[in-house]
Order: structure tokens, then sequence, then C-alpha cells
């Protein structure tokens, strides 16, 4: 016999033309059937379960075309590919409120037709549904006195995956194609794994994120947030620290943590968040690979690593800049998900901005410019100690591939950008030579970090701001986009 459920009422999809109309009913929808499993969740604590099982659904997005009307061929989101029904399960509207309704209107603007705003026939987790009320927690399994699984819906890894954005998704028949890039319980996924790594919540994290592999960069970070407060012109409103201490001023005191997290993650703020995210991801490719694959799920507008790198080259300098142009992957956690033979192309917006603003930065120009900077191609590893090995293999690989420079997350980090079509770049600072016998010794860190640590973040900074300021459709370029793509970024 099949189980009773209990459901909120399901109320009936209503059309929509007007963007923030329909957020609106987004947030509704959602609102509603998280604070059902909510509510229904400590009821079972307290009272047990009744025989019943207890569900609720994620809101959905959906539209029909039937038109091939040509679209701006410029444009490389905000429209679908050919006629059909598109659909995307949506959750934590409230969060992506600006993006839902950047999205729907370009969607509205370009096809002409109403969107249909419903509830899916998606479950929503009960974990999921709880995550943003801080006064409920869910008991391990076996820690409650009924089966979690017999009553509740909970997250289910086998329709949690990457499926769209890898390009392997296939759509039933009679079921609508994607509307988005990331499915309701995708995003919902992230969102916790997020605020465990980085210990911020999500809704700190800004469109312009930093990676950097070193600590030293934090305090820097947190120097010229002060800075930026303390003048009322500069458009910054907070700075985020972990734990989600924050301060609106630049005299604000931040508690340092008994504990740090995997990922430092640091969250200079503005309105529509538009400010810089910071994230200390470590060292190793598996940590780039973590970090990038939750962050994406915010639709960040740029991501950039400005860490620090080996130099190849007997003409480069210690506090040298490296602009990676290509990428040698040799990092192997994306092997999988993105095959080696995927290029990974520069992409000029972002180069540009990071080669103006070393010229900004260090006030050289032209050909003195190329004295502290290289373009090349960067390797990335997953070998630390990879100068211990025999050197003909890596070096001779190295040679011939042309590389500058050598690191454990820049690949990673690209790869991941193109894979999740977030405009990527790399801007590194060689921090030691091993090929020519500058190791990385302490006495040279200390002085390499004090005089080069600085100007590195003002260049990451610099070109971030120099992107905040370009159009959306300039700076997600068409090279990230895939033949049949997904309307939403």
């Amino acid at each position: 016999m099949e189980q009773d459920v209990r459901t909120p009422p399901i109320a009936p999809p209503q059309e929509f033309t007007d963007p923030a109309a329909a957020v609106d009913r987004l947030i509704a929808l959602y609102e509603e059937a998280s604070a059902f499993l909510q509510d229904e969740f400590r009821k079972t604590l307290s009272k047990g379960p009744d025989g019943r099982r207890v569900r609720a659904y994620y809101p959905e997005i959906r539209i029909t075309t039937t038109s091939y009307g040509h679209i701006d061929s410029r444009l490389s989101f905000g429209h679908v590919p050919d006629p059909g029904t598109y659909a995307a399960t949506i959750t934590r509207p409230r969060l992506f409120a600006n993006y839902l309704r950047q999205q729907l209107g370009l969607l509205l603007g370009n096809h002409g037709v109403p969107v249909t705003v419903g509830v899916s026939n998606t479950p929503m987790p009960l974990h999921f549904a709880v995550a943003s009320d801080a006064e409920v927690s869910i008991p391990q399994e076996g820690a409650a006195n009924f089966p979690l699984r017999d009553v509740f819906d909970v997250p289910d890894l086998t329709t949690t995956n990457d499926d769209i954005v890898n390009g392997t998704y296939v759509t039933p028949p009679g079921e609508p194609m994607p509307l988005a890039p990331f499915t309701a319980q995708r995003v919902d996924y992230s969102l916790a794994r997020l605020a465990h790594y980085t210990a911020t919540d999500p809704e700190h994290f800004q469109n312009h994120v930093l990676f950097t592999n070193y600590q030293f960069y934090v305090s820097e970070f947190e120097s010229f947030a002060r800075r930026m407060l303390a003048d009322p012109d500069s458009g910054y409103t907070s700075f985020v620290t972990t734990g989600n201490a924050e301060i609106t001023g630049p005299l604000g005191d931040l508690p340092t943590p008994s504990k740090m997290p995997q990922m430092p993650t640091y969250h200079l703020k503005r309105d529509n968040s538009a400010g810089v995210t910071l994230v200390n991801i470590g060292v190793g490719p598996s940590n780039a690979k973590t970090a990038t694959d939750h962050i994406a799920v915010l639709r960040p507008h740029a991501w950039i690593m400005v860490g620090h790198c080996a130099g190849l080259r007997n003409t480069q300098s210690l506090g040298d800049f490296v602009l990676a142009h290509a990428y040698l992957r040799e990092d192997k956690v994306l092997d999988d998900d993105l095959p080696v033979w995927v290029p990974i192309p520069a992409l000029a917006e972002i180069q540009v901005a990071l080669e103006q603003a070393v010229a900004d930065v260090t006030e050289l120009e032209g050909y003195d410019l190329k004295r502290i900077m290289r373009t090349g191609t960067v390797a990335t590893l997953d070998n630390r100690t990879w100068e211990l090995r025999d050197q003909q293999g890596p070096v001779q690989r190295l040679s011939q591939s042309r590389a500058v420079a050598l690191d454990m997350e820049s690949a990673t980090i690209a790869a991941n950008g193109f894979r999740f079509r977030v405009p990527y770049g790399t801007l590194l600072c060689i921090s030691d030579k091993p090929l020519h016998g500058e190791l990385k010794l302490p006495g040279m860190a200390s002085d390499f970090y004090k005089t080069q640590v600085s100007r590195h973040l003002m260049i990451g900074i610099r070109a971030m701001e120099t992107l905040r300021d370009m159009p959306l459709e300039r700076i997600h370029s068409r090279k990230l986009r895939a033949f049949d793509e997904t309307a939403f970024l």
C-alpha cells in the first residue's frame, strides 16, 4: 500500500510578464514549503511520527516558446536555443533575487512570452529546508527516535550532479529542457558545503572572487578593507570575516576564531554583491576544485587566482608577475569532468583588466612592463615536491609546453571556470626558481612577502574593479557557452 503523504496546499501555476513579480512568487512558494517542513519536523521530534510521510516541493520556473525568431547574436545568455519547453527548479530565491530578476528580465524581453511560476515535482530535502533556521538542527542518523528517511525526504546524491554544466545531460522524453545550469538540489548542496568550508554564509559572497594560496594576503585584504570603509566615497559597505563577523567602519573589532575553517574566506561588500571576496584555498588542486565547485552555484561574474608560483625561466626574478594565457593541466582532479583535450582559452576581458591593473599599480608601461611581467603558459601539477623526481621527464614536458611558471591551483581554477561558465584569469607572483637554485627558504620568503604581497593583492582588486564596471554581456563571452546552452548564466 502506498504511504499517505502530507504536503502543504499545492498552489496552481501562475504566468508572469514582470520579472520582479515572478521572483516575489518564487519567494512565497519557497518560504511556504520550507516553513512547512520546519514546522512538521518540530512536531515530529516532539510527538513522534503519525505514520504519514511529510513532503514539500521546490518552486519552478517554466517557459514555452514556439518561434525560431532570431535573437541578438552578440548575447551569450538570456535566451533559449530552440522552440520548446524549458524549466528550472529554484531554491533560496531571496538569496538569488537580483540574479533571478536579471535572468527572467532578459528571457521575457528576448522571447516576448510569459514565464510560469509554480510548484515542481521535485521534493525539497529536509536538511536543506532547515538550513536557514539556526534554531533547527537535523540529528545524525540513528539519533532520533524514528528513522528520518521514513518520514522526510533527505538529500539524494543520485540526483545531485553536474550533468547539465558538463554537457552530458539528456532530457527524458516528455520532460522540459533545462533552463538553468544547476538544479535546486545541486545549489542547496553547494550552499551547505560553502558554509562548512569557509565559515561564512553564502549571502556574504560577492560577485568578484579572488583566490589565493597563502594566508599572507588576508591581513593585507583586511587593511585595504578598513581603508575603504574609512572612505565614504569608496562604495564599500562592510567587511565580513570567519564566523560571519562583520564591521561597517574602519575601527571595528574582528574576533580571532579559535579554529580556522579549511578555506578561510573574507568579503568586502558593496550593494548588489558588487564587492570582492577573497578565498584562501590553501595548497593543492583538490582544494581549488572543491572551492570552485561550490562557489560556482552563486554565479559570480569573475574569479581570478592571485597566488605564488615557481618561475621556470632563468630570465625571471623573484617578485616578477606571470599572466597566464594558457594552461598545462596535470592536476588530474578534473579529468573525469573536463577531458584534458578540451582547450582552456584566455579571456580577453580578464587579460586586459589584469595587465592594465599591473601597469596602474606598478606605474610601468609598454616595454618597461615586460621587465616584471611575463605572459605565457602556466603548468599546474598535483605533486608539491615534483623537483625531487627524475628531472628528465617533468622538465622536458615543461620545456616542450613553453611553460613559464608552475603552481598547484591555477589550471584547476581556470578549467572549472570554463566548465561552469564563470569568467576566469590568473596572475601569479614568482616566489622561487627551483630549476635555478633559488629555493623558497625562510629568509628569502620573509623578504619577498613583505615587498610583494600588498602590491600583488592590489593588482587583483584593481582588476576586479575594472571588471565590475563592464556590462555583463561583455564579461560573459560566447567563448564560455556550448551549442545548446541554458538561458540562465
